[in-house]
């Protein structure tokens, strides 16, 4: 029994210890979270929406007739196109973390490296997880993003870009300018303007001022449309353009509220004030537009909508309910403003608006970002508290972020429109673009007249 008693003792000491390193190591292995999962699987789709068919029919509402369907086609084969690319090379430009280090500025603090091409390491395995999620879902998320981006551009160069030079530059600004702002922005430790703590929750500086400044130089550089600004240019149809909006609206809770990859609190907040900032924007331009104009539109609210759409992105992370009534406020009336007075008084053909409602207010949402995250505001952040920045400081940062966004994407965007002009053209030839991009281009017609 003296000898039993020891053994015994070892035994379950022994035992014990087994038990406390497979807890250990289960607890150390990433688990699915199907809950998150689902809710990601949602707001793929969702955001997915927004350009097929939001984007496609709020764009191809706006445009004459003659062009709705050359609109359309640019939309969906940028849809096709940026998912090849995405899956070639984008998902590791814009998301590898090799060769990063916090604190460090190097190569890869602007840019992954191509560790990840192909959908390298992306399986089925139980263990291939990213936030709970498996990473093909985050994959595919983040892919919708890098859709809608340059679909967003389509509306500054409507109705005059040829459809080859359209694809050319997207690929080349979608590699060159889209991924980098992406990595700088969302990839983590060792990227740049995540290291200076830039707040951009779901995409005011990477999706929004980036298209929104590369719609101007777009604008600027192919030149007004024929007869810009004697000729009135009505759109043929607001009720596809209200269709188009609604499901935007919609799709932008999947962006938002997506961006927290998790079925979470913060999801839940994104949403509320995603709500509250769109429909205070909507109202604040349609105020303005009363005011100015003497009567309320259809555009002009649904455009309002989208402006507070794009404010209230970057900080749908940080922002309470307060900041997003200052949010929506703000934006509304300087988008509006954009719209109706900055480009009569530069004199570009910015068609569809993308850079006053885009640049503008995803300028205004950055900014107002660094404001909005202090609790003293209703915010979520550290901001204006003794552990964080204080609210002048992150403002500060904001702007840093908007600056070196507005000058990759403006000149980068420049050097590939001078290039793609070199090679093939930009511009589709006047007798072109009289007859209408859907007949030229593709040899339909959106509405064929009747015999």
């Amino acid at each position: 029994m003296s000898r039993t008693l020891p053994l015994l003792t070892a035994l379950l000491a022994s035992t014990a210890a087994f038990a406390d390193e497979a807890t250990a190591a289960a607890a150390s292995t990433p688990t699915l979270n199907s809950g998150d999962t689902a809710w990601m699987l949602t707001a793929t789709a969702l955001v997915l929406l927004m350009t097929i068919p939001g984007l496609l029919l709020f764009y191809g509402g706006l445009v004459r007739a003659k062009n709705a369907l050359s609109v359309l086609m640019q939309c969906f084969a940028i849809t096709c196109l940026v998912t090849v690319i995405w899956t070639l090379y984008g998902f590791s430009l814009a998301f590898s973390t090799s060769g990063m280090e916090k604190g460090v500025v190097n190569l890869h603090s602007f840019v992954g490296s191509l560790d990840r091409a192909l959908g390298a390491g992306i399986s089925k395995d139980a263990g291939n997880l990213v936030f709970g999620i498996p990473e093909s879902v985050f994959f595919v998320f983040q892919l919708t993003f890098a859709i809608i981006t340059p679909a967003l551009i389509v509306g500054a160069f409507a109705e005059r870009m040829k459809f080859s030079a359209m694809l050319l530059f997207m690929a080349l600004w979608v590699t060159l300018v889209y991924f980098p702002i992406a990595h700088m922005v969302w990839s983590g430790d060792g990227a740049l303007m995540w290291d200076w703590g830039v707040l951009d929750f779901a995409g005011g500086t990477v999706v929004h001022i980036n298209a929104g400044v590369a719609g101007l130089i777009c604008a600027l550089m192919l030149g007004p449309r024929k007869g810009y600004p004697e000729r009135a240019m009505k759109p043929h149809s607001l009720v596809l353009s209200v269709v188009g909006a609604c499901l935007l609206w919609i799709g932008w809770f999947g962006f938002n509220a997506g961006s927290a990859v998790a079925a979470d609190m913060n999801a839940g907040m994104a949403m509320l004030v995603t709500q509250v900032a769109t429909a205070t924007a909507a109202l604040s331009w349609m105020v303005c537009e009363w005011l100015r104009f003497g009567k309320p539109s259809v555009l002009g609210i649904i455009s309002g909508a989208v402006a507070g759409l794009v404010a209230i992105t970057p900080a749908s992370g940080t922002a309470g309910p307060i900041g997003a009534l200052i949010i929506g406020v703000v934006a509304g009336p300087l988008c509006f403003a954009a719209v109706a007075f900055l480009k009569r008084a530069l004199g570009y053909d910015d068609s569809l608006d993308a850079f006053g409602v885009h640049g503008v207010g995803g300028f205004v949402g950055a900014i107002l970002t660094g404001v909005c995250a202090a609790p003293a505001l209703g915010g979520f952040g550290s901001v204006g508290t003794p552990d964080g920045p204080s609210i002048g400081a992150q403002v500060w940062t904001q702007f840093l972020g908007t600056l070196v966004t507005i000058a990759w994407s403006g000149i980068g965007t420049a050097i590939i429109l001078g290039i793609v002009n070199a090679l093939i053209g930009l511009r589709v030839s006047a007798s072109e673009e009289e007859e209408g991009l859907d007949l030229t281009q593709h040899g339909e017609e959106a509405y064929a007249h009747s015999a």
